[in-house]
């Protein structure tokens, strides 16, 4: 039988004695799944993937990747992995072409640099040209070839989206399939949720270094106790509440001119919701979304991620999973 492609047991790693940067972490992913790593920062995430890597030695636990032990097989893992880490630090006076020669070298495979970098979207003239001329984006892009040389069985992709514009984001998720398509096992880790919400089979939130919850989105939503929310457009602007607060699965009514804000109890108490302002009001929409990662995540760290990465805090939820 398959081993899974990253397996950790009670991995924990202190730092000075004092500082818990990582708490017993039990953490499984299988093989050929896009995993993503979310967290605050500060939460344990690039420390994690250090350990899985060799970089840091674990103060308890262990771990295993594509069944081969971090501390006593490194150099196995590291044949069979692509990293691209946050801040990755390029050549200044080397070629696009050449760092990823340089990666084929290392490894000690075949790889094709002007083909790799034309799926990356450089031009011929930038795969020729010293780095130190690059834009961030392009910068980004050619760390993510560089990644994906030789092949590998594990992307761990740490911050794949850095630098990119929208067009940029847009691609890297394409590619991020396109491997998973093919058996990659993709181990993701962004604050960018939205980007992992749209290429992720199940995610795992790290919050001051334990694992707080690990599941499919779907699984998240049903157990993090955050309220679904409907939303209801009426033709006039409602002088009340239509008689929607009364009901017993409503929680709340917030009204907001020809709108109606309706947060449930459950998901299915939003249809009676529904049913019972089709009477009294003319509805001329209705808006009923799923619960975003975003909002997840929050519910189980008490913070906010915000668009730069930085965290804003915020009351932790009741509801909040420990494990």
């Amino acid at each position: 039988m398959t081993e899974p492609a990253i397996e950790t047991t009670g991995l924990t790693k202190r730092f000075g004695g004092d500082v818990l940067a990582v708490d017993g972490l039990d953490m499984t992913v299988e093989r050929g799944e896009v995993y993503g790593f979310l967290g605050p920062n500060g939460a344990g995430k690039s420390t994690t993937i250090n350990m899985l890597l060799d970089f840091i030695h674990p103060t308890e636990g262990s771990a295993r990747v594509l069944g081969y032990d971090t501390r006593e097989e490194s150099l196995e893992i590291r044949k069979r992995v692509g990293v691209l880490p946050e801040g990755a630090e390029l050549y200044p006076r080397l070629s696009g072409r050449e760092h990823v020669e340089f990666v084929g070298d290392v490894k000690d495979v075949d790889v094709d640099p002007e083909a790799m970098l034309d799926r990356m979207g450089l031009a011929p003239e930038d795969q020729t040209r010293n780095v130190d001329g690059y834009s961030k984006g392009m910068q980004q892009r050619l760390a993510l070839g560089m990644a994906l040389a030789g092949d590998p069985e594990l992307l761990i992709l740490d911050e794949p989206s850095s630098g990119l514009d929208p067009n940029g984001m847009a691609e890297m998720r394409e590619i991020i399939l396109d491997e998973a398509g093919d058996g990659t096992t993709v181990f993701f880790s962004s604050h960018l949720l939205e980007q992992v919400e749209a290429v992720c089979n199940r995610v795992a939130i790290l919050h001051q270094g334990r694992l707080v919850a690990e599941d499919t989105i779907e699984g998240l939503r049903d157990v993090s106790g955050v309220n679904p929310v409907v939303e209801l457009q009426c033709a006039e602007p409602p002088e009340d509440d239509l008689g929607i607060g009364s009901l017993d699965g409503v929680l709340s009514v917030e009204t907001d001119g020809r709108w109606l804000e309706v947060t449930c109890r459950d998901p299915a108490d939003k249809i009676t919701a529904i049913r019972r302002a089709d009477g009294p009001a003319e509805l001329t929409d209705v808006v009923a979304e799923e619960t975003s990662l975003e909002a997840l995540f929050e519910s189980y760290t008490g913070e906010r991620e915000s668009g730069d990465g930085a965290v804003e805090e915020r009351q932790p939820a009741a509801t909040e999973v420990n494990r």
